[in-house]
């Protein structure tokens, strides 16, 4: 899915998300078919899926592996992979260096964006310090979203204009995105531009669940992070296979490569500085996986990579968009709360 001239649209998606004008109430109704409406119990269930089985669908298209699992056949290979992979991935093995570059100024940027006595002085300062963030700063204000009835003269006019959750967001995206873009050949490619339009879904679903959870920005920031480490993985896989095909891998080598993945992202986020409670529920995600979540950002980054999954995957055409999921043990949210946010990232990026 092309990301060019995207910045407009996401921006506006993330004011509607974020924004504290955003309406509670549910959609307006629909109106009524012009076909005689069944009673309730003689419509047809609509086919459930297991929230495992949309993972695994979800993983071997990031991961551009064959959407079918294997038979035995297929096991020597596949283990011969995974232990050239272990050792690659290895904490003391793998080279963080690797990883693309966590702009200097990122960190102090996070911590003064939560101080809300910041002024759009200070805050230009220390984007002045990154002329490439600067420049996507002027860029985004400049887009169809922001254009006024006078040009933009400076950095802190800028700065002002954006605002805080605007200037979260461009700086969370400046970031990030070519980190989940950052790939070396073909398949790589595809990896990370995959890994990218999940992002943008996680990161929105993040935000709408993270009112009374956790905080807002925080939870943005780790959805995004959340599955950087499938990138090198990617990676990893693109140079074992040689460009050609291992058919049909096995659900067993899948799920390892995603706790390889998870593994790798704690460490990214430990090299990059990240906010502590997004290190932690970075951490609980890689020692847990979908079981025994306790910090609430952790609860939140689950449901909200569930959510991104079914919608990219509905997008994608390899999910059905009428079906259901099957309950997960720990999505502890209400129902009509996850139904909302599942409407809410349809309206978001179906048109996209």
């Amino acid at each position: 899915m092309p990301i060019e001239g995207a910045g407009s649209t996401m921006m506006g998606n993330w004011w509607r998300v974020f924004g504290r004008e955003r309406a509670t109430e549910s959609p307006a109704p629909r109106p009524a078919a012009s076909h005689p409406v069944l009673p309730v119990d003689a419509l047809p269930e609509p086919p459930t899926i297991p929230c495992d089985e949309i993972a695994e669908r979800f993983f071997r298209f990031i991961l551009n592996q064959p959407v079918s699992a294997g038979d035995s056949p297929n096991k020597p290979r596949e283990q011969a992979i995974l232990q050239r992979l272990r050792d690659q991935c290895d904490s003391g093995r793998f080279d963080i260096r690797s990883l693309p570059r966590m702009p200097t100024v990122l960190p102090q940027l996070m911590r003064a964006m939560k101080n809300d006595k910041l002024s759009g002085a200070q805050l230009a300062d220390l984007i002045r310090r990154d002329p490439v963030l600067v420049g996507e700063v002027m860029r985004v204000t400049g887009s169809v979203t922001y254009r006024t009835a006078h040009p933009i003269g400076s950095l802190q006019h800028a700065v002002v204009l954006l605002g805080q959750i605007g200037l979260r967001h461009v700086v969370t995206s400046y970031v990030m995105k070519p980190i989940l873009m950052a790939s070396t050949g073909a398949n790589g490619q595809v990896v990370g531009q995959r890994l990218w339009d999940h992002a943008e879904r996680c990161g929105h679903a993040a935000v709408y669940l993270s009112k009374g959870q956790c905080d807002a920005f925080e939870a943005y920031l780790v959805a995004l992070m959340g599955y950087s480490g499938l990138g090198a993985v990617g990676r990893l896989l693109d140079r074992e296979l040689q460009h050609t095909e291992l058919p049909a891998s096995s659900s067993a080598f899948i799920e390892e490569c995603v706790q390889l993945a998870a593994q790798l992202t704690v460490q990214a986020g430990q090299h990059w500085e990240l906010p502590p409670t997004v290190q932690e529920a970075l951490i609980e995600h890689a020692q847990h996986g979908s079981a025994a979540l306790t910090l609430p950002m952790s609860r939140v980054l689950h449901v909200a990579q569930r959510l991104a999954m079914y919608q990219l995957l509905t997008e994608q055409g390899l999910l059905d968009r009428d079906s259901g999921y099957g309950n997960d043990p720990i999505a502890t949210f209400p129902p009509q709360l996850l139904a909302r946010c599942r409407q809410d990232l349809r309206q978001s990026f179906d048109a996209q």
